[in-house]
Parts: C-alpha cells; structure tokens; sequence
C-alpha cells in the first residue's frame, strides 16, 4: 500500500496551520481555572463556564458545572488554601438525557498521585489564537451512570450463589491441585435442609440422653468430694472454721494425744528427742516458740498437740513413703513414739489395700492427700500464713510444689503487708519471705484448660 493511500485512509483532525495562528499565554484568574476532566472515552476541558468536548458520545449541548463542597468553601476564605480548594476539592458534575456524569474523587486523587497533569490549550478558530493555560492540571476522573438503570436494584450474589460460581470457574480452568480442594469441601459440606426433617428427633435423643447429667451444683459438689484435702466448710467467714479441728484430727486421736512429757522437759533438747520425727526444723523451731508464749496457757497446749499430731505425720510419711505391702505391725513398731490409736487412724485414711493382701500401700493420691491434712494443721498454727520454703526443706520437695498444695487448700502465696507481720508478731527481715495465706470463704484455684 502506498504512503498516499495509506494516509487518506488516516482519520481526518482538525487542522491548525501554523500560519497566521497567534499563540499566547493567558493571564492567570482569580476564580476556578481551566479543569480537565477524563472519563475513559470523554475529556473535558472546563474553562470558567464554558466546557470543551473532545468527544463523539456527549452532545454538544451537553454542559458540565462545578460545585465545591462545605469544607471547600469554609478553607477557600483562608488565602494560603485558595489554590487548593480551588484544584482538589471541587466536584464536576453533568448529565444529558440518559447518561450522568460525576467526577470520582478517590480516582481523581489516585491519577493526582501518580503524577499525571497535562498543559490546556484551546484553539479559537475565529480569532485564530491558540490560548496555553501556564499552570498544569491534573484530571478529574468522572464515573457515568445511565439513568435507566438507576431504578433497577443492584444485584448482590448471596454466599451460595458465589460459592457455586467461584466452583464453576475452579471446575473449568483450575489446576488438579484446586478441583481436588473444591471436591473435597462439596463432600464435607454439610446440607442443612435436609436436616430439618430430623432436628426435633434429634433434639428428643439429647434431652432424653441429658436427663441423667449432672446440674452445675451436683458436678461442683461431686468435685469437692473428690479433692485430696479435709473436710472443709465453704460457707465459712473465718478461716478457723473453715478446715474444722476434729476433721483433720479425730476426736478419739485428739484425746489420746499427751503433752505431760513435753512439760517435764528441762529444755528443747529434750523435748527434740520427744518428738516421734525429730529432724525438722519447722517443727522445732515452732515447739520452742509454743513454749515462750506464756500470754494464753490453752492456746499453747492446744498448739503443742497439733505440733505433736503434725511430727506424727512426718514420721508415718517417712515410713510409707514409695513402699508397698507394709504390715500393719511393722507400722506401729517403726512408730513406737506415737500411740496405736493414732497410727490406726493414718493407716486407714493414708494407705490403700489391694484386693486379697493384708498390706499397706503408699500411692502418689495418698501422699498428696497426707501433706494436705498436714499443711492444714500447719495454717493453724501459724495463724493461716505459713513459710512455705521451710516445709519445703523439711520434706526435700521443691517449693513450688509445696506452694500448688497449699493453693488446692484454698490458699494464697504472696507477701505480707506491715499490718499483717505486725499482727503475727514477725520482723521485717521476713517482710521479703512468702507465706501461703489462707482466707475466708475457700475459693479453690480454678482448673487450667489445656489449648488444642
């Protein structure tokens, strides 16, 4: 094809020839200069109030104006945003009898952004000048809308309606990968109208199966029948009366327990060499302190025997601890310092007997449940805060361990405060020891979750 014939089938511009053509620079204006306006097929060209087209679809009567928003108008006023109020926040807007055009200010400040601006020029054929804007401009995006359209409702897919047509398209042109994915979830989803025919015989099986379950106050109490701790009583506003005495010790025990041999001893040499387990210092250390309290002669019998009771316990611990088939004979002569009774009664509430054997048995419940009832006693007689590392070093048994079975009796570790030691008549050297504090009513440490 020739260039000639190639060229007259070009389409045809308006021409301006360079002769006789005046080119000139406007002056700047005071009020809204020259906008440019883009729609994909429609540029606009506004200048003041009259509007250029460089399009087929608009008519020619088609006129565009320019509003400014609230905000707009309100910075306009302040002199140093006139330029920008002017550019950015004004809105273009026109319509002919189907279609309606709005500028799109979130797309405006996309092309903003991005750097496009472009230089105005309008060509004045009847006085054969060519105007050049000085100031470059970036578009106004306009988005169109047909009028007919506007009353019909736009149509949202629900979930289901996408969910078939993502499948649709996944079946079509996904990998083996994603069609074996959209096979799967089809086999796993569950369809739930065609259980509804089955919901009221379903619901009729799980009430008839929950008429046996346990309510929330029988699984509770069941629960703290089971707690390897003494009888306790969690209604009560004074922690004496939570843990009552004759439930850790039993009234027959209790009696049979004397103290006429402690009051005989010269010193605490002596009174050591009483004790049936003579190796702890917390239990030491708490009979010489017994006997220099002088103020309430029925408060340190009462302690004495509780401390006489609490070294029986170590010592039965000693004897029991990780041995199996122990004969209740051996039992009481490894226990010569404590009375039969006594040992009777910790053979029967700490030891287990296996079916057709007549020995004794130590099991980690048993254990558990021993320190238990003996670290009950030790709150009273520390006043319901006891030094938990000193136990802990009596018994070989990290503190941290000791300190959970302390908190399954219901009680707190931490730090005494200067009113409590001051009350406990303990100095500030220990102000720095944790205690194990029991309060009143019990609330025993809730249960941790494990996370799947």
């Amino acid at each position: 094809m020739s260039t000639a014939k190639s060229s007259s089938k070009k389409r045809k511009h308006d021409s301006i020839s360079s002769e006789g053509v005046v080119v000139k620079l406007t002056a700047p204006t005071s009020g809204v200069g020259p906008l440019l306006g883009d729609s994909n097929s429609v540029v606009l060209y506004i200048m003041h109030s009259t509007i250029l087209r460089r399009t087929l679809q608009a008519p020619s009567s088609t006129a565009f104006k320019c509003y400014a928003n609230k905000k707009a108008k309100n910075e306009s006023k302040q002199p140093e945003k006139v330029e920008s109020s002017n550019e950015q926040d004004l809105l273009v807007v026109g319509e002919t009898d189907d279609v309606e055009f709005i500028s799109n200010e979130g797309e405006s400040k996309k092309a903003a952004e991005s750097g496009c601006r472009y230089l105005i020029a309008v060509h004045n054929k009847r006085t054969s000048t060519l105007s050049i804007v000085p100031t470059a401009k970036t578009p106004h995006i306009l988005t169109r809308t047909v009028k007919a359209l506007k009353s019909i409702p736009a149509f949202v897919p629900s979930q289901h309606e996408y969910r078939q047509a993502r499948n649709v398209l996944g079946e079509t042109f996904g990998t083996k990968k994603a069609k074996a994915s959209i096979r799967a979830q089809e086999r796993n989803r569950v369809d739930v109208s065609a259980m509804e025919g089955v919901m009221d015989h379903l619901q009729q099986g799980i009430d008839k199966g929950a008429a046996g379950l346990m309510t929330t106050e029988e699984a509770k109490e069941e629960a703290d029948k089971n707690r390897l701790i003494p009888p306790f009583d969690a209604t009560a506003v004074d922690p004496e009366d939570s843990y009552p005495l004759h439930n850790i010790i039993p009234e027959v025990e209790w009696k049979a327990l004397s103290i006429s041999a402690f009051d005989q001893a010269a010193g605490p040499s002596e009174r050591k060499a009483l004790l049936p387990f003579k190796w702890s210092d917390w239990i030491n250390s708490h009979v010489n302190m017994t006997y220099a309290d002088t103020e309430s002669p029925k408060r340190r019998r009462r302690n004495l025997k509780i401390l006489l009771y609490i070294s029986a316990m170590f010592a039965f611990r000693r004897a029991t601890e990780f041995k199996k088939n122990i004969s209740k004979d051996d039992l009481t002569e490894k226990l010569s310092a404590v009375p039969p009774i006594i040992v009777d009664g910790l053979i029967s509430r700490f030891t287990e007997t296996s079916r057709g054997s007549i020995g004794h048995t130590s099991t980690s419940a048993t254990q558990t449940k021993l320190l238990s009832y003996l670290f009950a006693l030790c709150l009273k007689v520390d006043n319901f805060a006891t030094d938990t590392s000193q136990i802990a070093h009596d018994l070989n048994k990290p503190t941290t361990e000791i300190n959970t079975l302390f908190k399954s009796l219901g009680c707190k570790v931490g730090l005494l405060g200067d009113k409590e030691r001051a009350k406990l008549g303990l100095s500030d050297k220990e102000a720095t020891d944790k205690r194990a504090i029991l309060t009143a009513p019990l609330v025993f440490p809730k249960p941790r979750l494990r996370r799947k």
